[in-house]
């Protein structure tokens, strides 16, 4: 296959969707590991650190440029490829075939893609940009000054409207990876029936823990639990 041929042909832009699929699924580990320090129970001194540390490194800023990249390739492809599904099912089926055929949230990856990006903008202008560009307020530690962005978390998800819309994006990006999961590595190429079925059941726990995860954090703030 010619490099060209990964943004045009159909199973070129399939492999580009499940490399990109794979890279956001580590980077949501990371990060829902990092943002899990609020619950260690000291006012927010490790999560502020552990961002402090993933700001402040040269290779994880370049990386996180990598990381926005590939959030947009994959929703271009992604629509890309919904628009050319829905042109080829234009006529469609004379008797619906609902969930017999596959489940609701497979044909509703363009939606819910389209739910979690536009959440992204929120979640950027209320944190990325002001943490990396606007400026948050600093808070001293043995050892140096950080952006108090426990702080910011517990200011931001202080209004109820905030928390829903992060708990709305949650649910939506559980059901995305319930089919996106699985598809990502199948469009890698990964068709061996005991590895699919291991994928299969990793990707099940891994789409309601960590959505589960990120809801509970803005959830936690709001009602004081941290």
């Amino acid at each position: 296959m010619k490099w060209s041929e990964l943004f045009t042909s159909s199973v070129g832009k399939k492999f580009v969707m499940g490399l990109t699929g794979v890279s956001l699924i580590l980077f949501l580990v990371v990060h829902v590991g990092i943002n899990s320090c609020i619950w260690a129970m000291d006012e927010g001194v490790m999560f502020n650190k552990a961002a402090h540390f993933m700001g402040a490194t040269v290779v994880i800023r370049i990386l996180e440029v990598g990381l926005f990249a590939g959030i947009f390739l994959h929703l271009i492809q992604g629509l890309v490829l919904e628009f050319q599904n829905r042109k080829k099912r234009a006529i469609g089926y004379q008797v619906a075939m609902g969930n017999k055929g596959s489940k609701w949230y497979s044909r509703s990856m363009g939606l819910l893609g389209t739910i979690i990006l536009l959440f992204l903008i929120i979640h950027w202008k209320q944190f990325w940009i002001p943490s990396r560009f606007t400026g948050v307020d600093e808070i001293d530690y043995p050892g140096g000054t950080v952006h108090n962005l426990f702080g910011l978390m517990k200011e931001t998800f202080s209004q109820l409207w905030v928390v829903i819309v992060y708990v709305v994006a949650c649910i939506s990006l559980a059901y995305h990876l319930l089919h996106g999961f699985q598809s990502a590595f199948r469009s890698l190429g990964v068709y061996n029936s005991r590895y699919l079925s291991l994928i299969n059941g990793v990707g099940v726990g891994f789409s309601i823990i960590v959505p589960l995860a990120f809801a509970m954090m803005p959830v936690s703030m709001y009602l004081n639990w941290v």
